[in-house]
């Protein structure tokens, strides 16, 4: 974009620094916390955004008690990556993600919501990015979490992480 004379290079390089700012000194943190987590999503959605601008919209609903809440480090990214690649990038269409965080007592909940291409006729298995995600929540809370992944319809896949509150 740069090399091109785009309009649209200071704003990319301007998510992909926050990005990077935010990404790096997360990767050696053994837990983060939710507000750390959305440092990094939204500026990964920006520069997504950027790239299918009229293919991708997105929205984020967090509860403010949840901000201090801790997780495993790019937990909330990994669930939003998935919904890019797997649901808003193979459909022609596009599509919307959504972004919910609830803190409801002790437990949180993380929940992504695309209305992309839906779940493979395979019966929807997670892939990597989950099945480590779900390895790295049974390391850190046992059972206290779950990991949850449903068909939306007609279209998309909600995924969902109940996890304890600990802040």
């Amino acid at each position: 974009l740069v090399d091109a004379g785009s309009p649209h290079a200071s704003a990319v390089l301007r998510s992909l620094t926050a990005y990077l700012r935010a990404a790096v000194p997360v990767l050696h943190e053994p837990a983060a916390t939710i507000e750390r987590e959305l440092q990094l999503v939204r500026p990964y959605l920006e520069l997504m955004q950027m790239r299918m601008p009229d293919r991708l919209e997105y929205a984020m609903n967090v509860d403010p008690a949840a901000l201090n809440v801790r997780c495993p480090p790019t937990m909330v990214l990994t669930l939003v990556e998935n919904a890019v690649r797997h649901g808003i990038d193979p459909s022609e269409e596009g599509g919307r993600i959504d972004i919910d965080v609830e803190r409801l007592g002790e437990r949180c909940v993380v929940r992504v919501t695309d209305t992309g291409a839906g779940l493979r006729p395979s019966g929807g298995a997670p892939g990597t990015g989950l099945t480590t995600l779900r390895e790295r929540l049974q390391l850190i809370f046992g059972d206290a979490a779950q990991l949850r992944l449903t068909s939306g319809a007609p279209r998309g896949v909600a995924v969902e992480v109940d996890l304890p509150a600990h802040t």
